[in-house]
């Protein structure tokens, strides 16, 4: 068997597993197998097998949480330094929008909406906590909010939940949980998108890899792809910035070093 052959085989079995892994994901799973192999030979192999990622543009209108000042604002104490060594220290949400189909029972097509609340760890960009919601919804973003409290409670610093200026957010009940686990508020300035980009940049990988170019036809068909795709984000999905691990990897890692 030719090394091209042999390598081929592996990068097929890899990306069996991992149907969204492009050349650099697969050289780096490679990589943490033990084999040593150039990235441009990965690249080739890839392409000669023709397992290219296919990659879905069709996107739709993003979704605004946005009602003007209804309650508190906070400053913005992140100010756009998302990288944190400290486990549960930083944590950012915010609310992106889905759509889905039903069938009325004259045969029309209804599109509906989902609403997906996640709180992320940005020391390895973990998704620790999310609420799923048919309407856009204070209760889902507070239940995800204490999940994600108790989650990050045995941080030695003194944490920041960071989001938008969106409505949940300036709820009294959203700010006096807050304060009394005695944790930082912060709040992206109002319209500027780039003050929360990781979130953003989270929402646009995940609806790139299981959203768009896909069609779901019911509330429950697409709760339970988005749970499963968070599961395989968190556990599966390997990042360079990470040294090619996932982000529960990189946070068991620092845990046994």
């Amino acid at each position: 068997m030719n090394p091209d052959e042999e390598l081929g085989q592996k990068i097929l079995a890899i990306r069996k597993e991992n149907k969204d892994f492009g050349y650099r994901r697969i050289h780096g799973t490679l990589r943490k197998q033990g084999i040593t192999v150039n990235k441009k030979c990965v690249q080739r192999i890839v392409q000669k097998l023709g397992i290219q990622v296919s990659s879905f543009t069709r996107k739709s209108r993003k979704y605004s949480s946005y009602k003007g000042n209804v309650g508190r604002i906070a400053p913005n104490k992140i100010r756009r330094r998302f990288e944190t060594h400290v486990p549960h220290q930083k944590i950012t949400t915010d609310t992106t929008e889905f759509k889905y189909y039903n069938i009325d029972d004259k045969g029309r097509m209804i599109i509906k909406k989902l609403y997906l609340d996640p709180f992320m760890d940005l020391y390895n960009r973990e998704i620790i906590s999310y609420g799923i919601s048919m309407r856009p919804s204070a209760q889902s973003i507070m239940n995800a909010l204490n999940e994600a409290i108790v989650i990050t409670s045995a941080c030695k610093y003194r944490r920041t939940f960071h989001s938008d200026q969106g409505w949940a957010y300036q709820m009294k009940a959203y700010s006096r949980i807050l304060e009394k686990n005695k944790i930082f508020q912060s709040m992206s300035r109002k319209g500027n998108c780039h003050d929360n980009s990781v979130m953003e940049n989270f929402f646009g990988i995940m609806k790139q890899e299981m959203y768009y170019g896909m069609v779901y036809y019911s509330y429950d068909e697409l709760v339970k792809a988005i749970k499963k795709y968070i599961k395989y984000y968190n556990e599966k999905r390997i990042k360079e910035k990470l040294r090619w691990m996932s982000p529960v990897e990189y946070r068991l890692n620092l845990l046994a070093v």
